[in-house]
């Protein structure tokens, strides 16, 4: 994974006392340092840890955290938003957050989470509040679920020094924020989900309800961090972070959503090269998903982290399967219609090449060099396509995009030629004719050309 800088610009206490012993965990973990032609981890631009999953108007969106390349602590300064139709193509939509969102935060923009009321969608995030030097909550608010965001209140909304916020909404309207590391909080937000009635109440961290830690007599249940509170047919679940270090993923299930909450056991076992993990869980379009982190992509580990998904299948009883990592992802729901507009940046995988906001809004796909390439999944051309079209930028002599069918050297189905336009937000399209792509496949975007930075890409369309 190369540099964000490459063209000018571009917890609590007791995770903070174990930073000594996780870096030297992190140096031992196995890497899986391999260039996967596979779709998990679902973003390889940059490292992204603690996704938050929403489902709104037949889109899931994920929210995230941001890992800072070479990192050797939690080193994170904004948060990301990408988005799917179909579970393979993810959408970037950049960065609508950051530490300088909160004017009173001075660093750590950790594990946060996204939930919709009334049109507007709230962010509920841990920093680190410069005048306290205490972890804190903040809240954010914005009328788009990509931004974007501002400070809803102007100050943190509870701060007891712990961490990783999560928002449950019930049935009945009442809304809960749950948080913690050591221990787990709620308290009854409000319907203005910027305030909340009553104080801060602590969950009991009993063994029946979160199970038995061996070996740590400060910390006898199996609870670590990264509460994931939803309901399934009248069922309370809490999925959380589980034993560290390394941490796996557990859960608990209680009649209602402040317990009493009975231990069930293991999500996701320990693996990935990651010594944390953070869970979340949707249901979308007939599908149950699970979205975790680890340590997959080049460079990875405990401090370069990257989401990832798999969709999985609760049992009869209601209880979860045992959920593995894989490289693979889940499957597609449905195809990609190619012959309407595709943002650049929409993609099942990519190599080589990043993103970087666009003049003109939104984001675009630059920092090309020869042989890079983007991965669309399942793209539907159906009885064939004529010709292909992109918005293409280039500061330099430009360079060709070679229109590849099942792979990155597969089937030549065209090649479209990008001179130079004049400056890297200097927008030109091109076109050129395409042959035999035809029925569903996969298509890969290469891009050929000299050395150095070939040509920034917005969007593309074929034609029928």
């Amino acid at each position: 994974m190369r540099s964000l800088s490459r063209r000018g610009g571009l917890a609590a206490n007791a995770r903070l006392a174990l930073i000594p012993v996780l870096a030297v965990l992190a140096a031992m973990l196995p890497g899986t340092a391999r260039q996967a032609r596979a779709d998990n981890p679902i973003v390889q631009t940059i490292y992204t840890a603690d996704p938050a999953p929403l489902v709104h108007n037949g889109r899931v969106y994920v929210y995230t955290g941001h890992d800072e390349d070479g990192s050797t602590y939690f080193t994170m300064r904004d948060w990301r938003v990408y988005s799917t139709t179909d579970m393979a193509n993810w959408t970037d939509h950049g960065s609508p957050m950051n530490l300088a969102t909160f004017s009173w935060a001075s660093s750590d923009a950790w594990a946060g989470h996204v939930i919709e009321r009334n049109g507007r969608f709230y962010w509920y995030v841990p920093v680190n509040n410069r005048a306290t030097g205490r972890k804190a909550i903040g809240v954010a608010v914005a009328n788009s679920p990509t931004g974007p965001f501002v400070d809803a209140i102007g100050r943190p909304l509870v701060e007891n020094g712990e961490i990783d916020p999560n928002v449950f909404l019930d049935d009945d309207g009442q809304a809960y924020l749950y948080w913690g590391n050591p221990n787990l909080w709620y308290v009854r937000l409000n319907t203005d989900m910027i305030s909340y009635s009553g104080a801060a109440t602590r969950i009991p961290l009993t063994t029946a309800g979160f199970g038995t830690r061996t070996g740590n007599t400060s910390r006898p249940t199996l609870y670590e961090e990264g509460p994931w509170v939803y309901k399934r047919n009248g069922l309370y679940y809490n999925v959380f972070a589980a034993e560290c270090c390394s941490e796996f993923i557990g859960y608990s299930t209680a009649p209602g959503p402040t317990g009493p909450w009975t231990y069930r056991g293991t999500v996701m076992p320990r693996q990935g090269s990651s010594f944390t993990n953070h869970a979340g869980v949707i249901d979308f379009n007939g599908g149950s998903y699970f979205f975790y982190h680890n340590g997959a992509l080049p460079g990875g580990g405990g401090f370069t982290r990257s989401v990832a998904v798999e969709r999985f299948t609760y049992r009869s009883d209601g209880t979860i399967p045992t959920i593995n990592m894989s490289t693979a992802g889940p499957p597609q729901v449905g195809t990609l219609n190619p012959f309407v507009r595709q943002e650049a940046e929409t993609a099942a995988w990519s190599s080589g090449v990043e993103t970087e906001p666009a003049a003109s809004g939104g984001m675009n796909v630059g920092y090309v060099n020869n042989g890079d390439y983007l991965k669309v999944r399942g793209v539907a051309f159906g009885g064939g396509a004529r010709s292909f079209s992109a918005r293409v930028a280039s500061g330099t002599t430009g360079g060709r995009i070679e229109l590849r069918l099942g792979g990155p050297t597969g089937t030549l189905a065209g090649t479209c030629t990008a001179g130079a336009t004049g400056g890297w937000q200097s927008w030109a399209t091109v076109s050129c004719p395409v042959t035999g792509a035809t029925g569903t496949q996969d298509l890969y975007l290469r891009f050929t050309g000299g050395s150095g930075y070939l040509l920034n890409v917005d969007w593309w369309q074929f034609t029928q």
